[in-house]
């Protein structure tokens, strides 16, 4: 995989890699940007779920009626097809 950069991206990257920087290489810069990116879009989605389920828990129990196996599965095959 190959990236290019120019000018102010570039420089930045150089500051942050070598004796005065955090990294020893610019692979390694790029490695731990892609965790953390990966962590932050982790974080998202549960956070996403956390509160769909605090909803659902904080919706009245009267709103809730009861599904068969056969209906969810049915339900989520009408989702995906067009």
């Amino acid at each position: 995989m190959t990236v290019r950069l120019g000018g102010a991206l570039r420089d930045f990257v150089s500051a942050n890699v070598g004796e005065n920087g955090s990294y020893e290489n610019v692979s390694e810069y790029v490695r731990d940007l892609i965790r953390r990116d990966k962590k932050r879009s982790e974080r998202e989605a549960f956070e996403r779920l956390k509160a769909e389920l605090t909803r659902a828990f904080a919706a009245p129990d009267d709103s809730y009626h009861p599904l068969s196996a056969s209906h969810v599965i049915a339900r989520n095959k009408a989702r995906v097809e067009p």
